[in-house]
């Protein structure tokens, strides 16, 4: 049967929600009295945005974001006025070598993942199961949005901790017998843990899953669903996942997010996607666009390759046009979805030139 398609009235329905949705945050942090120092003293510098930006195609006005604000500048000048006083999480997101960005945060991942709760399903994360993360957790929003969603489901959560960076570096240097002995120390760390605890539920990478899966039969092991986050998953792969280390028992749940944007979820995959994984955003607190490199005001035809653009809107953090260093097919709406989807998500400039991917 043909892929589902969403009716214009819902696409004009979420459209309108979204529009009404950027119009409050814009509110919210160009006001003196809610306002965040670094929004404020942008404004004074260019333009009030409030009377301005009053639909998405608005946004056009920002210029992109730059990651260097990001890495350069003091974590306080993000906090917005409503929020000055209250501690906040440092979350940090990228950088192999030098400072990586880092963005505050309050509420925003419990909010994220409860609303993910709902597209994963008891029968593949029993409710009051245990959980295992294997990845990176250290400074990163992951360790306790993972752990948040666990409990949040009545679960606990057992973590085995990697230093993506490091891993990175490694390879980079091309010391490869180094990489792959950090790897098998990762995956024997998880091996045990799941010989010795009742494990239902499982995150890790894409890799990471494989390797697992080559020490232990996961299915016997207890894991009912395994949801992966990673950046570039081909069709070939996540079949090669789905049938040959789940053995098509164990749900699968791709998905694609960053400190940054949040978490896009995976439609469930058809007999027609032929395994290509399409991903759509948590609107209207984050929306998606897949632009022309060359011309980032313009977003490419659908089935086309472009490279992913983010923008956040929630009450803690506004980050408007972000370049994201991914590239990606942009897809139509599609149920429950009425907004664009990216699929078949890559590194930016992967069919071009060599791109380390590390545990990923």
């Amino acid at each position: 049967m043909p892929i589902l398609t969403v009716a214009p009235e819902a696409v004009t329905a979420a459209q309108t929600e979204l529009d009404a949705h950027l119009r409050t945050i814009i509110q919210w942090h160009f006001s003196p009295e809610t306002g965040s120092p670094f929004w404020l003293d942008w404004a004074s510098r260019n333009f009030d945005p409030r009377p301005v930006i009053q639909t998405v195609a608005d946004l056009q006005r920002f210029p992109n974001f730059q990651d260097e604000w990001l890495r350069d500048l003091q974590p306080e000048v993000w906090v917005p006025k409503a929020f000055a006083g209250k501690p906040y999480n440092v979350f940090e997101t990228g950088g192999t070598t030098g400072m990586p960005k880092q963005r505050v945060g309050w509420n925003d991942y419990k909010v994220d993942y409860e609303e993910f709760s709902g597209k994963i399903t008891d029968a593949h994360f029993p409710r009051g199961g245990s959980w295992l993360m294997v990845g990176p957790t250290g400074p990163r929003r992951l360790r306790l949005a993972i752990e948040h969603l666990a409990n949040f489901r009545g679960s606990s959560c057992y973590f085995i901790d990697l230093d993506p960076r490091w891993v990175k570096k490694v390879i980079t240097n091309k010391q490869f017998e180094v990489a792959r002995a950090y790897m098998d120390h990762v995956v024997d760390q998880a091996t045990t843990i799941l010989k010795h605890r009742r494990i239902t539920g499982l995150f890790t990478t894409p890799k990471l899953l494989e390797a697992l899966a080559e020490k232990v039969n996961l299915y016997d092991a207890g894991i009912r669903g395994v949801f992966c986050g990673g950046t570039s998953m081909s069709p070939q792969y996540v079949r090669f996942l789905i049938e040959e280390v789940l053995e098509q028992r164990i749900g699968f749940y791709p998905t694609y997010g960053n400190t940054l944007m949040g978490l896009a979820a995976s439609v469930p995959l058809e007999p027609e996607d032929q395994f290509s994984v399409t991903y759509y955003a948590p609107q209207p607190r984050a929306v998606l666009r897949v632009v022309d490199p060359k011309n980032t005001a313009e977003t490419v035809p659908y089935g086309q390759f472009g490279r992913v653009e983010l923008t956040t809107l929630t009450r803690e953090f506004f980050m408007p046009r972000f370049l994201e260093r991914d590239e990606a097919m942009r897809r139509a709406p599609r149920p429950p979805y009425a907004w664009d989807g990216v699929g078949d998500v890559r590194p930016f400039g992967a069919m071009e030139k060599t791109i380390v991917e590390g545990v990923y």
